[in-house]
């Protein structure tokens, strides 16, 4: 409806002064941008929001409107009628993601899961899996004005099938000490494997740590022999007296002998065996 005057007499807004509205007919070519050419005068446009009712004229000024509930305009206008909302049609695939008002359009975006089928996306379709060598991108899902599938650059690769799986970046051989064995692909990862140089520095210490070990059990055996024996080997080296020496038990003490003349020289055998000597030998 007209906006009314102030004194609630008539449907028209207040005439802009003469100065501001209308012009000479040799001055109209001078209206601004928010002007329009009416009968060689300069008449206002409406603003955003707002339609235009009626010109001005010689008397009054322009008469504009606020734009019905679903319509919007969205800049100065002498359109008589508001620009309908968009209808974001769910069988179309389609979502509201910003209302309308009076002065812009409802924004209208594919469902979760679909993508516009064209530029104008009046319409979605079902996103594909993303292939072996291509990756989801999320920017892209976002907008959902477009495939959110892209192939993996330089440097990343996808070994799946998948709706959801971005690329990945390759593995850095380096950062685990290990060094390229095959190079990646947009499908597959580096290989890695461990360097000449690597495997060497490893067995240094396992190699060290052995022979630290096996000299440990040496000292330990070197310390820990049979005390009887250290004994002995002392008694020999002169490094006992008579007075230790008889305690010691030997191997001969073990097992007493008895001397037997064997050809007229004694012979030394253990007691508690029979002589094995012939009765010849014995004369």
């Amino acid at each position: 409806m007209p906006r009314a005057e102030p004194g609630g007499r008539g449907h028209r807004r207040i005439p802009t002064p003469p100065l501001f509205q209308c012009w000479e007919p040799g001055d109209a070519a001078t209206c601004s941008e928010k002007q329009y050419e009416h009968k060689d005068k300069c008449c206002n446009r409406c603003p955003p929001g707002e339609k235009l009712v009626s010109d001005c004229d010689g008397a009054a000024g322009s008469v504009c409107a606020a734009c019905e509930r679903g319509h919007y305009q969205q800049s100065w206008t002498r359109e008589r009628h508001c620009t309908p909302h968009d209808v974001c049609e769910d069988n179309a695939g389609l979502a509201v993601k910003a209302e309308g008002n009076a002065t812009h359009n409802t924004v209208c975006q594919c469902r979760a899961g679909m993508h516009c089928s064209d530029g104008s996306c009046q319409t979605c379709v079902e996103n594909p899996p993303c292939e072996r060598g291509a990756g989801f991108v999320a920017a892209k899902a976002a907008a959902r004005t477009s495939s959110p599938c892209e192939p993996c650059a330089e440097g990343t690769f996808s070994n799946v099938s998948s709706k959801t799986e971005p690329c990945y970046p390759w593995s850095s051989c380096e950062e685990k000490g290990l060094v390229v064995k095959v190079k990646g692909t947009n499908t597959s990862d580096v290989l890695c494997e461990p360097s000449r140089r690597s495997s060497l520095s490893a067995l240094i210490p396992v190699t060290a740590a052995t022979v630290a070990c096996l000299a440990g059990i040496s000292i330990y055996c070197l310390l820990h022999r049979d005390p009887r024996r250290r004994v002995r080997e002392q008694i020999k080296a002169g490094k006992l007296g008579a007075e230790v020496r008889e305690p010691v038990e030997t191997c001969e003490e073990a097992f007493p002998v008895q001397e037997t003349l064997l050809g007229g020289q004694p012979v030394a055998q253990e007691d508690g065996k029979e002589s094995r000597i012939s009765e010849q030998e014995r004369l």
